[in-house]
């Protein structure tokens, strides 16, 4: 829920989630258009499909009990390196560096001084978390925090950094330019915007659909394109494609 979703906006939808479904098996056993409704106001829905079947393969392989180790945990659907080295990070203490965007930053410009390939940003990381289980925890959130609220992508606040002084590659140099974040390890990559594109009309469709089948001829409205009916038709394609949708005769609904 936390990828690319503000906390704010995923706390409530977490509380009602796990009141629901509060262990992998009943989430695998309820129909995955339910899952989807719980999803609402999230975003990329995608990840509602991926965390039930996500779900359904620990019932099928772990007994229901989620696995610590990284390559199982790679082998559930949806979860790549970030996520499975989230869970084994925070959820089993184990040893592991988490490398998202704002880890990369303190990474390219305190540790290292140079732009970062994303295998080079993971391995400095792997490298610098301290042994023994009691820091793992607390390194990777502190590492996670100095990203994001000090060592920001526009202004960083290098002059409130623990880092700076003895520790900063980039301030021991100068601060040369470029900044050596910009183009690493896919911090300084963004998206497309949102308005206007495919991604807004399939979340429109979807959230239509949560409270019903859609006839096709009402997918150019519910989409936001009502002069555009072969656009939604082919939004509503996509949907099926990756498990958000079904086609039921002339309509459109949820699985």
């Amino acid at each position: 829920m936390l990828q690319q979703t503000q906390v704010a906006r995923v706390v409530p939808r977490w509380d009602a989630f796990l009141a629901r479904f509060p262990d992998p098996k009943s989430c695998a056993a309820a129909p995955v258009s339910e899952v989807i409704g719980l999803w609402s106001g999230l975003g990329y829905n995608r990840r509602a499909v991926h965390l039930h079947q996500a779900a359904t393969a620990v019932v099928a392989r772990h007994d229901g009990r989620l696995p610590s180790t990284l390559a199982e945990l790679q082998a559930l659907p949806g979860l790549g390196p970030y996520t499975a080295r989230a869970v084994k990070v925070f959820a089993f203490e184990q040893r592991a560096a988490v490398v998202d965007a704002n880890v990369a930053r303190v990474l390219a410009r305190a540790v290292i001084g140079h732009k970062l390939s994303p295998a080079e940003a993971q391995g400095a990381a792997d490298a610098l978390v301290p042994d023994g289980p009691s820091w793992v925890w607390t390194w990777n959130q502190a590492m996670l925090d100095l990203g994001a609220q000090v060592c920001t992508s526009r202004r960083p606040a290098c002059a409130q950094c623990p880092l700076r002084a003895q520790h900063c590659s980039w301030a021991g140099a100068h601060f040369p330019q470029p900044d050596p974040a910009l183009g690493s390890a896919g911090v300084s990559v963004r998206q497309a915007p949102f308005a206007g594109s495919d991604r807004q009309g399939r979340g429109r469709l979807v959230e239509v659909l949560r409270d019903g089948p859609l006839a096709n001829d009402g997918w150019a409205d519910a989409a936001g394109w009502p002069t555009d009916p072969g656009r939604a038709a082919r939004v509503a394609a996509s949907l099926v494609a990756d498990g958000l949708a079904v086609r039921a005769g002339d309509q459109l609904k949820l699985p």
